[in-house]
């Protein structure tokens, strides 16, 4: 008995390191996703017609310093310690380099982590990560360019209905009625607030983002991914506001608010809406 024990707590260390690995390697590609993504969308859109230069694809050259245009050297390129090793600055022009790049490394990798310890070994647990892992990219790109394309997000759609169409995390009527009513929530308060202010308050991006969790989660916990979202949102902008770190008319992304709610809720929807129902008495 004490050595079966033993030799689970050794498989799950190995499964532990391997996934905190595999969740920094998926960081490092994401990083390139959140950085040629919008650029090959601004050149689709604008740059095309110009005659600019296509920009590179997710699988295209090597990545290179912004600054000096140098490409960066394998061991220049690992992530997190290569950052650390030259503490944050181009190993040829000593330029800067964002601070995101091991942010989105660092928080793949955890998320990663507790992904794993709270589903464990199954199919279902592989699914989960690539929720996160878009869930990831999405949201970093809509902080930087207030965009949640196309590409990740229906594609995370398909997904999802595929997943529930074996009886992942809903069942596939669920997961249909949870699309279609994800991207009507968001659709009609956007109308609504289009109508009061005259103004839009939010991009279609996130009518299509709310729609995908919808289709992972079940319409069942909608209620929930709204309530999470706009809370967290209207809290931290009250806190920037006060601090004096956003002025008052400026645009916020909504995207890594509806990306966080939907990812606890992929989680631990079930504990979440029995604590709010406890508190709110019903």
């Amino acid at each position: 008995m004490i050595e079966a024990l033993a030799n689970a707590q050794g498989v799950e260390g190995w499964l532990y390191a391997i996934t905190i690995f595999v969740g920094l390697m998926i960081g490092s590609f994401l990083n390139v996703v959140i950085v040629r993504v919008p650029q090959r969308l601004q050149w689709q859109w604008h740059g095309k017609a110009k005659g600019l230069p296509k920009p590179p694809g997710i699988a295209g050259p090597t990545s290179h310093c912004p600054h000096c245009r140098q490409s960066i050297r394998w061991r220049d390129n690992l992530p997190l310690i290569s950052f650390l090793a030259l503490k944050g600055r181009c190993h040829w022009c000593r330029g800067e380099i964002s601070r995101r790049y091991p942010l989105v490394e660092a928080l793949c990798a955890a998320l990663s982590l507790i992904v794993v310890c709270v589903l464990g070994i199954q199919w279902l647990t592989l699914a989960a990560l690539a929720f996160t892992w878009c869930l990831i990219a999405l949201a970093f790109i809509d902080l930087e360019h207030f965009l949640l394309p196309d590409t990740i997000t229906l594609p995370l759609l398909g997904a999802g209905l595929a997943v529930n169409a074996v009886s992942g995390f809903t069942d596939l009527t669920s997961a249909l009625l949870g699309t279609v009513a994800g991207y009507g929530i968001l659709w009609a308060v956007f109308q609504a607030f289009r109508i009061a202010t005259g103004k839009e308050g939010m991009g279609y991006g996130d009518f299509k983002l709310l729609a995908a969790l919808g289709a992972w989660i079940g319409w069942q916990m909608l209620p929930l991914i709204v309530l999470l979202s706009a809370g967290t949102g209207a809290i931290i902008g009250i806190v920037m506001l006060v601090l004096k770190q956003q002025k008052r008319n400026q645009p916020v992304p909504f995207g890594p608010y509806l990306a966080g709610g939907g990812w606890l809720a992929l989680l631990w929807g079930a504990d979440l809406n029995q604590f709010y129902l406890a508190i709110a008495g019903l």
